[in-house]
């Protein structure tokens, strides 16, 4: 086998740009940054407002289309 031609493998820290929480693992890359992570994003925490809210205003949208198109 040929030497020194893998990556190194090293323990990095990711930071996450939403929160700010930092989450060590092991990688070949020398640096990582989360979106998001799961100590903030929505699945994780249970609070799905946002998507809830989302979808009503979509449904608005669509009925307000209705409605003008029955005119």
């Amino acid at each position: 086998m040929k030497k020194d031609i893998h990556p190194k493998f090293q323990q990095i820290t990711a930071t996450c740009t939403s929160c700010g929480k930092e989450h060590v693992f092991g990688s070949t890359a020398e640096k990582v940054t989360l979106d998001v992570c799961s100590n903030c994003h929505a699945f994780y925490t249970g609070d799905r407002s946002t998507v809830k809210a989302r979808g009503r205003v979509e449904r608005f949208q669509k009925i307000l289309e209705k409605s003008k198109s029955k005119k």
